[in-house]
């Protein structure tokens, strides 16, 4: 059954702390998928993912670039998963279920990604939670403490 996190940011944002779960995942052999809600969004992590580190990038691809099944990393703002990716990063509010429906082995990890700082996307989580437990999912629940380390609380 696939692993569902719920990934609070309290101290770090987004832009620190996902290129760090995305190299991560990458060193445990698992590719990834990251879905956002706006193509404005993807833009903008595209970019980040070239730049986020001075000694460093994160090959990865967008639709646009073709040959997703080849991108060790494909952002997206639909359900595919052209590169077979073990681990699936949710962001901006993006919704679980309906991967999950379609495709309900696909991934060994989710991790919804929100920022606590942001009402809505607090909110979005908070819902996200009650549906996939109603549906009898493996939910964790992860919070950043002062440090950016993760602490599993629930």
């Amino acid at each position: 059954m696939t692993e569902i996190w719920f990934y609070h940011l309290t101290s770090q944002p987004l832009d620190r702390t996902l290129p760090i779960l995305i190299e991560r995942s990458l060193q445990r052999g698992w590719k990834a998928v990251v879905q956002a809600t706006t193509d404005e969004r993807l833009a903008s992590l595209d970019a980040l993912l070239w730049t986020y580190s001075e000694a460093s990038f994160l090959a990865h691809g967008v639709a646009r670039d073709g040959d997703g099944e080849l991108q060790p990393v494909f952002l997206t703002t639909g359900d595919e998963n052209p590169n077979g990716a073990s681990i699936r990063f949710f962001i901006e509010a993006a919704e679980i279920a309906p991967v999950l429906d379609a495709q309900p082995d696909a991934y060994a990890r989710i991790i919804l990604m929100f920022d606590g700082n942001d009402d809505e996307q607090l909110a979005n989580a908070r819902a996200q939670w009650k549906t996939l437990k109603g549906q009898g999912r493996d939910l964790s629940y992860w919070q950043q403490d002062e440090d950016g380390r993760w602490t599993k609380k629930a």
